[in-house]
C-alpha cells in the first residue's frame, strides 16, 4: 500500500453545511475502504489547511478516483501528496552513490 497525505479545504458550499462535515468523512472513509486503502488518521487543523488526512491505497489511480470523487462532492478541495515511509527514503537517498 502506498501512503498519501491529503490536505483538504473547504469550499464555500462545504463551511455552509459544515455541520455535515462529520457525515462526509463517514462516507469517504467507507468510499476509501470499497476501493482497497484506508484512513490511517485524520486532523481538524489550523492555518492553510482545514483538514489533513493520511490515507493509504494500493495505487496512484486508486487515489486519484479518490481525489476526484471527493472534490465532485462540492465540499472540498484537495491536494494530494505521495509520502514515502523512512525506509524508501534512506534506499533513495542510498542510491545516489
Amino acid at each position: 500500500m502506498t501512503t498519501y497525505i491529503v490536505l483538504m479545504n473547504w469550499t464555500e458550499q462545504g463551511a455552509k453545511t459544515v455541520r455535515d462535515s462529520p457525515k462526509r468523512l463517514d462516507a469517504a472513509r467507507k468510499q476509501l475502504g470499497e476501493m482497497g486503502g484506508s484512513f490511517k488518521s485524520f486532523y481538524l487543523t489550523m492555518g492553510e489547511f482545514d483538514m489533513v488526512a493520511v490515507v493509504e491505497a494500493p495505487d496512484d489511480a486508486v487515489l486519484a478516483r479518490f481525489a476526484l470523487m471527493l472534490g465532485s462532492g462540492g465540499s472540498v478541495r484537495t491536494r494530494t501528496l505521495k509520502a514515502f515511509p523512512e525506509f524508501a527514503y534512506r534506499e533513495i537517498i542510498s542510491s545516489l552513490g
